[in-house]
């Protein structure tokens, strides 16, 4: 059932922001999700924001606020730097906006529990732009875990890292919220999550800090969870591009490769081994992109409320992440509010 068919209009969706990853992943994928239009694209520049509405459709607007104001603006996406999630995506649910925010949502824990209490205080539907948890993949691999495929789980790795970006990329931005963790360690930790549950604590972390931008370039985690599983976690923006999880259970390995930002035509493979042999099973290529707005539509046809315990238990992962990372080591500048870790452009 689409959005259309719930309230009898497509649901009218507002951009704040002219990044990289909406001109080139999110606003493309709009035209396979049913059920929204682009309203309306906002920037601190009008004629940055003519440039995209001419390829995407909707109006250019100056400025946030201007969004914002517009009645005919029913939900907004939010693809600014980290930093600045906090204040615009609490102005769009005082306006009366449902919001779909890159990830990380905040740079702290209680400013994300605050946005997830606003937001259901206000029946709003707020949700954390993590796209491959959308990727039907991920979901046969669940399947396959909970019945049995390689036993009883023991343990999981999983690694996101890209190379170095150019140098003037707001993710060496410490006053933007920059850092491998929020960018790229948000992947595997909540890989890890997905796939073993919500019970994960950090045992051990490290963090390696970049000294003259303040800014995390790479890093590890140990977790531990119920019965002892445990899960490795590793991240990192100077590294060759990696993007896998393994999943190690008592008769078997799992094994998904390009596992976080596969194209839109990539067929994912789930490597299964076990002491009978190796299966390769065939997936069906899917834009998880496209899937993740589809998801957010729904929820706002439908009222399906906000995604708050996930949002929050995924802030508190990253937190404690951090604070194990740099306990001991002497961290460089940070912003205020123990920023830790990603886009108007």
């Amino acid at each position: 059932m689409s959005a259309a068919s719930v309230t009898g209009r497509p649901v009218r969706l507002g951009v704040l922001g002219c990044a990289d990853i909406a001109v080139r992943r999110v606003l493309p994928s709009l035209a396979a999700v049913p059920g929204v239009t682009l309203a309306a694209v906002a920037s601190r520049s009008g004629a940055r924001a003519a440039r995209v509405t001419d390829r995407f459709g909707g109006d250019p607007l100056e400025g946030y606020e201007a969004l914002l104001a517009r009645p005919d603006v029913d939900a907004v996406y939010v693809p600014l730097p980290v930093a600045l999630h906090a204040r615009w995506v609490e102005r769009a649910l005082a306006a009366g906006k449902h919001v779909l925010a890159e990830k990380p949502l905040t740079t702290c824990v209680a400013d994300t529990v605050r946005l997830v209490g606003a937001a259901r205080a206000a029946g709003l539907v707020l949700r954390e732009n993590v796209m491959f948890v959308h990727h039907p993949a991920h979901r046969h691999v669940r399947r396959l875990l909970r019945e049995g495929a390689i036993g009883e789980l023991r343990t999981m790795t999983a690694a996101f890292t890209i190379p170095p970006r150019p140098v003037d990329d707001i993710r060496y931005r410490a006053e933007l919220g920059g850092g491998a963790l929020f960018d790229v360690g948000t992947y595997p930790l909540r890989a890890a999550r997905l796939l073993l549950g919500d019970g994960l604590e950090v045992v051990g972390a490290t963090l390696r800090t970049d000294g003259d931008r303040g800014v995390d370039v790479s890093g590890a985690a140990l977790l531990a969870g119920p019965g002892g599983v445990t899960a490795q976690v590793s991240f990192g923006m100077e590294h060759h591009y990696t993007s896998r999880y393994e999943v190690v259970g008592s008769g078997g390995r799992l094994v998904v490769d390009r596992a976080f930002t596969p194209p839109a035509d990539h067929g994912p493979t789930v490597v299964l081994e076990r002491r009978d042999g190796t299966e390769r099973l065939e997936l069906e290529p899917f834009d998880q992109c496209a899937g993740t707005v589809d998801a957010f539509v729904r929820a706002v046809a439908t009222g399906a409320g906000t995604a708050g315990e996930a949002i929050v238990r995924q802030a508190e992962l990253i937190a404690d992440v951090h604070r194990s990372g740099t306990r001991g080591v002497r961290a460089a500048p940070r912003p205020a509010r123990d920023a830790v870790g990603g886009k108007d452009r």
